[in-house]
């Protein structure tokens, strides 16, 4: 299995435009109508990745605790569903029931999404304050397939908190591990 590092995009970077194919709703959604009033997360996963396959619970979690506070959660998986299948959008809209999934799942065909927030794993985190600015980057915590470390979102959940509770998110932000995205050739 691929360790892939997140490209750490710049804190204050404006979050790029788009309109995706919800895979949960099967209709076309756009940045502007799914930012959270408090903060949006978007995230960049797949199917069948085993990193994002490991955090699932947690991710699931995290979105039943966040989305009730006001912070949006938008999944994205950007993968060539041609040479993996697997991630195709019938299947995502079954691994986000299957998962516990509450927030949209969207398909990212031409990976043009991906590109613009350097995405370079799954998964990979991306947390915006209200004016869209990034404020955290990268893990969700330091737990690994195999690694026997809890799987607890502590470093996304703690800038989760720091973005609600008005505080500054910590600048010591370690990049998130997983498989590259599946870019087409």
């Amino acid at each position: 299995m691929a360790r892939t590092l997140s490209n750490m995009l710049p804190l204050g970077t404006i979050a790029p435009k788009f309109t995706l194919f919800d895979t949960v709703s099967e209709t076309h959604k756009s940045l502007e109508e799914l930012k959270g009033p408090k903060g949006t997360l978007i995230f960049f996963i797949c199917n069948h990745c085993p990193f994002v396959i490991h955090i699932n619970p947690e991710l699931a979690q995290i979105g039943l605790d966040y989305q009730a506070k006001g912070i949006s959660l938008i999944g994205i998986s950007s993968n060539d569903v041609e040479n993996y299948p697997q991630d195709s959008p019938k299947l995502m809209k079954q691994k986000a029931k299957e998962a516990g999934y509450t927030f949209p799942y969207l398909y990212d065909e031409s990976q043009d999404v991906a590109k613009a927030y350097d995405a370079a794993c799954t998964p990979d985190f991306f947390l915006f304050n209200t004016n869209l600015q990034l404020v955290y980057r990268g893990q969700l915590d330091d737990s690994r397939p195999g690694n026997d470390i809890p799987l607890t979102g502590q470093d996304l959940r703690n800038a989760m908190d720091c973005l609600l509770a008005g505080r500054d998110v910590p600048a010591h932000q370690k990049p998130s591990i997983g498989c590259n995205i599946k870019w087409k050739n």
